[in-house]
């Protein structure tokens, strides 16, 4: 998968506090990279605590669900677009269906 976009994550990370992020992210982003997903269910394969959501959303728990991620999964195109990144306190305050929308990340 084509993962959009990798400094999203690291600028994440970078953030004060957030650097125990660094690595959870990495090892996701290598994981996502690698991956060749056709459908929810490949995804649910590599990631079984992944959450499909509407509108090819996917929620990732990363570094033990203290942070979670956010993507839209274009099956068709292999891209991987993330639209959210941020802690399990600052996903409660989001709508997973339309954070990022317009292919801008919020966070």
């Amino acid at each position: 998968m084509r993962v959009i976009a990798k400094r999203t994550l690291q600028e994440f990370w970078e953030r004060p506090g957030r650097s125990d992020a660094e690595q959870p992210l990495k090892a996701w982003f290598h994981e996502a990279a690698k991956a060749s997903w056709h459908g929810p269910a490949e995804i649910k394969r590599t990631f079984a605590s992944a959450s499909i959501v509407a509108d090819n959303r996917v929620v990732f728990n990363i570094a033990g669900n203290k942070y979670r991620l956010v993507v839209h999964v274009n099956y068709g195109l292999q891209i991987v677009l993330v639209k959210f990144v941020g802690t399990h306190a600052e996903y409660d305050d989001i709508d997973v269906r339309t954070v990022g929308g317009g292919g801008r990340n919020e966070h």
